[in-house]
């Protein structure tokens, strides 16, 4: 069997960050490298050919994840140009609905790591990069004329892992109308 080619590595070890990016945020970081490995289509030997260690691979999707919410925040001004009230008001009913309660993988990272997060060490990438992320992300639901983007983001997380935590019960689409009506009618 060859080596890999330069670009066909670089592509593998994206293909790796992308699946465990999502992984994380759907079964915490707990996930074994041979699952990992696996759901990315790669073997587990090349795993420690790309990433130092399993610590490495939760920095760098941690930092991939947070990349990701940029992207959205970018997207939803872009859409709604001029108005940023309406793009977060657009952002908060989508973030609210059953769709992203029950697509944790492709999901919120502030949702989807905080308790990994929360277990991990100070020291550690992933916790500066969430940090940095989750004030990113209350500045970007902050409005204009009030300094309520911490309220609104806690908000929003408490109520997405509320509801996710009563999937299967009415109250947790009851959480999340409450806190579509509350983030919503202060706009």
């Amino acid at each position: 069997m060859g080596r890999v080619s330069k670009a066909q590595a670089e592509e593998n070890r994206r293909r790796v960050v992308e699946t465990a990016s999502r992984l994380f945020r759907e079964q915490g970081t707990h996930i074994s490298v041979a699952d990992l490995m696996k759901a990315a289509g790669l073997t587990h030997g090349g795993f420690y050919k790309q990433f130092a260690s399993k610590e490495a691979l939760v920095d760098e999707a941690t930092t991939y994840a947070f990349a990701e919410l940029t992207r959205r925040h970018e997207a939803g001004l872009e859409r709604h140009a001029g108005q940023p009230d309406a793009a977060r008001r657009a952002f908060i009913e989508a973030y609210l609905s059953v769709g992203h309660r029950d697509n944790a993988a492709d999901g919120c990272p502030v949702a989807g790591l905080a308790a990994d997060i929360a277990r991990g060490t100070e020291e550690r990438e992933a916790r500066r990069v969430y940090t940095e992320g989750v004030r990113e992300f209350a500045d970007w639901l902050t409005s204009d004329d009030r300094e309520d983007g911490l309220a609104r983001l806690s908000t929003l997380i408490g109520a997405l892992v509320l509801s996710r935590a009563t999937r299967d019960s009415p109250l947790s689409e009851e959480i999340l109308t409450a806190a579509r009506e509350a983030l919503t009618a202060a706009d």
